[in-house]
């Protein structure tokens, strides 16, 4: 299975989602691909296996995924104060890989029905997911 985590600005999202998948699943094979290079290090210093920076690894590596896991802001263009572009929204959204995608805010977009939770629930909840779909 080839899971991609996408994070950007700091990489503090993508760093405890690895951190996390990584205690679980010490075997999960994971990607961290930053849209800028400290989110991508932040990532690799949680445990990713493999790291890569900038629109093109995204967008490069998002086709043939089999689960992209990132807040809700990878598929929002412009969103994350720009630094997702149109192509990295497009690639995520096109991906024949399932998403999981963590309700964050911090990108103007509100998911109704979704409760308000401490992020590190919402990272618990997507690594049970993961060892759900692995089953």
């Amino acid at each position: 299975m080839k899971v991609i985590i996408i994070d950007g600005q700091g990489g503090g999202i993508g760093r405890m989602l690895v951190e996390s998948l990584k205690k679980e699943l010490p075997q999960l094979e994971i990607t961290a691909l930053g849209t800028n290079a400290l989110a991508t290090a932040a990532m690799l210093k949680g445990g990713a296996d493999f790291g890569a920076t900038g629109e093109n690894a995204i967008v490069y590596n998002c086709p043939d995924a089999d689960l992209i896991i990132g807040p809700l802001a990878i598929v929002v263009a412009n969103s994350l104060l720009g630094e997702i572009t149109p192509a990295v929204s497009k690639a995520v959204g096109e991906s024949k890989a399932q998403r999981l995608l963590l309700p964050v805010d911090r990108c103007h977009n509100t998911v109704i029905g979704v409760v308000q939770r401490p992020f590190s629930e919402y990272v618990e909840m997507t690594v049970e997911e993961v060892k759900r779909m692995m089953t």
